[in-house]
């Protein structure tokens, strides 16, 4: 599979595995953002979405932290009605 060369694809592509993320670790994130502990809760979940990412994307692109700014705002932007002790 070639990789992906277009910022809009890297994007979209890096949303999607978050998004993923997010669906199929909800309960993880929200005591994670609960707790103040969302990274550690979730690092093994976040570092295997971010292994696919770079492994679909070109190096230009990767280097770009498109993963980590879809990160921020899927699985915490996203979640700001949990009631928390960081806002």
């Amino acid at each position: 599979m070639p990789l992906i060369e277009t910022e809009e694809a890297a994007r979209r592509l890096a949303r999607a595995i978050a998004s993923d993320l997010s669906l199929y670790n909800e309960e993880k994130i929200v005591g994670g953002i609960q707790n103040d502990d969302l990274f550690n809760a979730v690092a093994e979940e976040i570092e295997e979405g971010r292994a696919l990412y770079k492994s679909r994307v070109s190096p230009e692109l990767y280097a770009k932290n498109f993963y980590d700014r879809a990160i921020v705002d899927i699985l915490v932007k996203s979640k700001g009605h949990v009631k928390s002790k960081i806002w």
